[in-house]
């Protein structure tokens, strides 16, 4: 059984925030870039409506994804702050409980979702081609939406744990099986969108693998789950994972009122945006990958009565999240051009991506405050 020391309550708070900030981009930048990748493969094609059927897919499917994410920050809050206050049986308690819990949620909202998949693509602008093609994505890449939750909870379970590294091998072993497999089936087997939605649905497989099994087998943190145990739990979970839920499907609703304000100016514009949807998580990768680092290390010094180093991780937190913005910011401005020949994109979907790059891109300095502050309220 691997120590369950609490790790986070000694040591550099700076160093906890760099090797837990930059694992946890490593895994989440696999999946984002196999995302990219995706979206690059079916650009190749050369057809406008199917890389907009894959940007209104992934409106929806960020819905879906974002709501698993509400739940692994109950996760990682809870396990964390048990760790910290050094009991781990309760630990081993909250962390079945909330894989339950995050499951039966993630299964509810899918069901939801899967029953009105054409209604839904039409309500953020979707027609035609456009939306025949997003409707077969979302058949196949939809339902396995349970399957993530229970990868994503068991990630955060990992990293409160302190163990960053098979956190971030899990998202990566996900981002190479993805990789692999989407060339194959969307030019060697001529699925075309179906393919990149079926390499995604055994990427998925993969990344539960890699984050459960260690939980279970190497920290064993995991208990067997009781149905009197999961409905002590589930308050003080939901109690967690309901606002971050909230917190974190305001992006994809968000993304979705402008994707259905988009459309109506044309798919060259949806194409750019979708395009614009791939390249924001690979850039900003550090900053998603900070709010699921930070609250391991808020989480546990909290459980420890730490207030001091607390409030020292939210400063240091600020610092890295400022100076990681500016650097990537100009990075985009520099190279937004061989961005857009990449992706074949000309007309409105060249502008669009180049205002991104020139004048939006900067402001996600004030996203990475807002995650900071939202994982430590979380914690």
């Amino acid at each position: 059984m691997a120590d369950q020391s609490a790790k986070f309550v000694e040591g550099s708070t700076m160093r906890h925030i760099l090797v837990m900030s930059g694992t946890s981009t490593v895994g989440i930048m696999a999946i984002f870039i196999v995302d990219l990748l995706d979206m690059l493969f079916i650009s190749m094609l050369g057809q406008a409506e199917l890389a907009a059927a894959v940007g209104f897919a992934g409106t929806l499917t960020f819905f879906a994804t974002s709501v698993s994410i509400g739940t692994s920050i109950a996760m990682g809050a809870l396990m964390s702050k048990a760790i910290g206050a050094k009991n781990v049986d309760y630990a081993r308690q909250i962390g079945s409980s909330v894989l339950v819990i995050a499951f039966i949620i993630s299964a509810i909202v899918t069901a939801i979702m899967c029953a009105y998949i054409p209604e839904l693509l039409t309500a953020i602008g979707a027609e035609g081609r456009a939306l025949e093609r997003a409707e077969a994505y979302l058949w196949i890449l939809l339902p396995s939406t349970p399957l993530i939750a229970l990868g994503m909870a068991s990630g955060a379970g990992l990293r409160a744990a302190g163990d960053a590294k098979r956190s971030m091998w899990a998202t990566l072993a996900g981002g190479i099986v993805n990789a692999i497999l989407d060339p194959i089936f969307i030019f060697g087997f001529n699925w075309n969108v179906e393919g990149a939605a079926a390499a995604s649905v055994v990427a998925r497989f993969a990344v539960f693998y890699f984050s459960f099994a260690p939980l279970l087998r190497v920290h064993k943190l995991l208990a067997k789950p009781t149905y009197s145990n999961v409905i002590s739990d589930a308050r003080v979970m939901l109690a967690i994972a309901i606002p971050a839920i909230i917190t974190n499907t305001a992006t994809p609703i968000g993304n979705a009122i402008v994707t259905t304000a988009i459309a109506q100016y044309g798919e060259d514009f949806v194409a750019g945006f979708a395009v614009i949807g791939r390249l924001t998580p690979v850039c900003f990768a550090f900053i998603f990958a900070l709010s699921g680092a930070v609250g391991p290390i808020v989480g546990q010094n909290y459980g420890a009565v730490r207030i001091d180093r607390v409030e020292e991780t939210l400063k240091n937190s600020l610092i890295v999240t400022t100076i990681y913005t500016l650097v990537v910011c100009a990075l985009l401005y520099l190279l937004q051009q061989p961005i857009i020949n990449m992706f074949s994109l000309t007309g409105d979907a060249s502008l669009i991506v180049a205002a991104f790059a020139t004048y939006v891109a900067i402001t996600f300095v004030f996203n990475g405050v807002l995650f900071v502050a939202n994982t430590s309220f979380n914690n």
